[in-house]
């Protein structure tokens, strides 16, 4: 059983007629998502492949009972994309987009307070539930259909961990990149939870980085509430104080959000801590035999 995505899942892509949307939508419908409609303001009547464009997501929606929606547009668009996409009935938007300013992403997070709807990103690789449904960036060919949920703010290090994974044998219930910006849409214990409640995920992988302190809020959610085995890995153990890498929220400051601190609040929770993604498969396929 997959969390947040299945066959039903019912997508309009904003911002279709670029590059990247028009070849990432290409992916996706190869794979099988269920893409009803695309997006992109004074492109209305166009279309890329099969795919209808429209001037609006309220459109989309009207006409084509889109439940979901993927942004590719530029950083200096997605909030007002974003706040589009919640304005038309969206109850599942996943924003790709990079570079989306601290002072916007509150934007988004207060405007998303209080309301039935799931944010994931921004600066994400997506969600895919292996054979039913792909929401997102991530290389089609190493993921398989299982029992094994993934969240992680590291898109790379998600495709190594998948890798891994269904190199053994295993296979994925759904895998969520929840992105590395300093305010993210959704935090770890949400997926968690999710998880966790799915009675076919079995097992579940927690992939976390240097910076802020949503690993040790989610090892203390899984201490009290989750019984299913939790395997967790940590990046940046290396890296220098005071310096960001990569990812916005991935900087150490004050001595707070690093490495060992993380890993030490995983190992307290009763995660199995890994000190190499590609060590994945191996660990979990020995507990579960």
């Amino acid at each position: 059983m997959s969390i947040l995505i299945d066959k039903s899942t019912r997508v309009v892509v904003q911002g279709i007629t670029g590059r990247d949307g028009a070849f990432h939508t290409d992916l996706m419908l190869k794979y099988g998502t269920n893409i009803v409609a695309g997006v992109t303001p004074g492109k209305g009547g166009t279309t890329i492949g099969e795919v209808n464009v429209y001037n609006s997501v309220c459109e989309a929606v009207t006409l084509h009972k889109a439940n979901s929606s993927i942004i590719f547009v530029p950083a200096k668009f997605a909030t007002d994309a974003v706040f589009e996409a919640i304005d038309s009935g969206i109850s599942l938007i996943v924003c790709i987009s990079e570079g989306i300013p601290v002072f916007e992403s509150l934007k988004i997070y207060n405007y998303i307070k209080g309301k039935n709807i799931t944010y994931i990103g921004g600066n994400c690789p997506g969600i895919i539930s292996p054979e039913l449904c792909k929401l997102g960036i991530m290389p089609n060919s190493i993921h398989k259909k299982g029992k094994i949920g993934i969240v992680s703010r590291s898109g790379t290090l998600t495709y190594e961990v998948v890798n891994s994974i269904s190199s053994v044998g295993l296979g994925q219930s759904t895998v969520v990149g929840i992105g590395g910006d300093a305010i993210p849409g959704t935090e770890f214990v949400e997926i968690i939870d999710k998880f966790n409640k799915d009675p076919e995920t079995e097992v579940i992988c927690i992939i976390g980085e240097i910076g802020g302190n949503a690993e040790e809020d989610a090892a203390d959610f899984i201490r009290r509430h989750v019984n299913k085995p939790v395997f967790g890995y940590i990046a940046g153990r290396f890296v220098p104080k005071e310096k960001r890498m990569g990812h916005a929220g991935a900087i150490v400051s004050g001595g707070k959000g690093s490495a060992e601190n993380k890993i030490n609040a995983f190992k307290d929770a009763g995660i199995e801590v890994l000190d190499i993604p590609y060590l994945f498969g191996e660990r979990i396929k020995i507990t579960l035999c």
